[in-house]
């Protein structure tokens, strides 16, 4: 374990099982993990660059890079992605000697946190999920947006203009916005030669293709209805990542779920609505 401190944060670097895991983390009290998403370039700290702060002066704030990105090691299971996800992150969990901890998942990160919740919930006190990945992924044809992420390294491959497109145009609402700086720096950690080689997400192919896009779909696991975890699913109106729907799915499911639908909102909604997230995480959380 590596460790370096920058003014009130904290930045070190968890061996976990066989990957090495880093981590970001800021303020003190209850454990709070923010996992992100599962986009090209990024990372814990980018995609929670407006969140980290306001909620690190209730909680310890915990901001994993998860694998196969950022600084942690590029290493994932791609005929089982959130379960391998979960794992990780029970297992960062155990590394820090942290016995429960809420969890706050956007999209990709989401996933992760809920089938957390579904194999370890032990671990889990509440979650927020933002426009989470597998709801109902089996159940309708991609979005474009969807479409959009997973071809980011096919094809051509991985270009700047891929991926402002994408940002600009499927991850949220305005995409004027987004400052060239954030996409510059997603560029540069999509395209180290680690991640160009083995990206963490991308379609399932092969033999188990099938049964991995089965698992993918946590609609598809008959555990998530004994999910008692208290939850508040969060989901921009116009998401064109995440179909909106899934909120409604969730809450039907879910026996203790809350439903906040923002307007004017797109897949990032902790970026694009920090001062409403933050407040509302740090209500709900407390």
């Amino acid at each position: 374990m590596t460790t370096v401190n920058d003014l009130s944060r904290t930045e070190r670097t968890v061996r976990v099982g066989r990957r090495d895991i880093f981590v970001t983390e800021a303020g003190s009290g209850p454990a709070v993990v923010l996992l992100h998403g599962g986009g090209a370039g990024a990372t814990g700290a980018s995609n929670y660059a407006r969140n980290i702060d306001a909620l690190a002066q209730r909680f310890r704030v915990i901001v994993p890079d998860m694998p196969g990105y950022g600084r942690s090691t590029k290493e994932i299971d791609h005929e089982d992605p959130f379960g391998d996800l979960a794992a990780a992150v029970g297992g960062l969990l155990d590394e820090l000697d942290i016995e429960r901890a809420h969890l706050v998942g956007n999209s990709y990160g989401g996933a992760a946190a809920l089938r957390l919740a579904m194999d370890r919930p032990d671990k889990v006190d509440r979650l927020i999920l933002m426009g989470p990945g597998g709801i109902g992924t089996t159940r309708a044809l991609p979005t474009k947006g969807l479409n959009a992420l997973l071809d980011y390294y096919r094809g051509e491959g991985p270009s700047r203009e891929k991926l402002s497109r994408f940002i600009r145009d499927f991850l949220v609402f305005d995409g004027a916005a987004v400052p060239d700086e954030l996409i510059e720096l997603r560029y540069q950690a999509s395209i180290q030669p680690e991640v160009v080689a083995n990206p963490p997400l991308r379609r399932p192919s092969g033999r188990s293709a099938l049964r991995t896009l089965w698992r993918m779909d946590l609609t598809r696991d008959p555990r998530l209805a004994q999910v008692r975890v208290k939850t508040l699913v969060v989901w921009g109106q116009d998401d064109k990542v995440n179909r909106p729907s899934g909120a409604r799915l969730l809450a039907a499911t879910l026996p203790t779920c809350d439903v906040y639908l923002a307007a004017d909102t797109g897949h990032w909604v902790q970026w694009e609505r920090a001062e409403l997230f933050n407040e509302l995480a740090t209500a709900y959380l407390s």
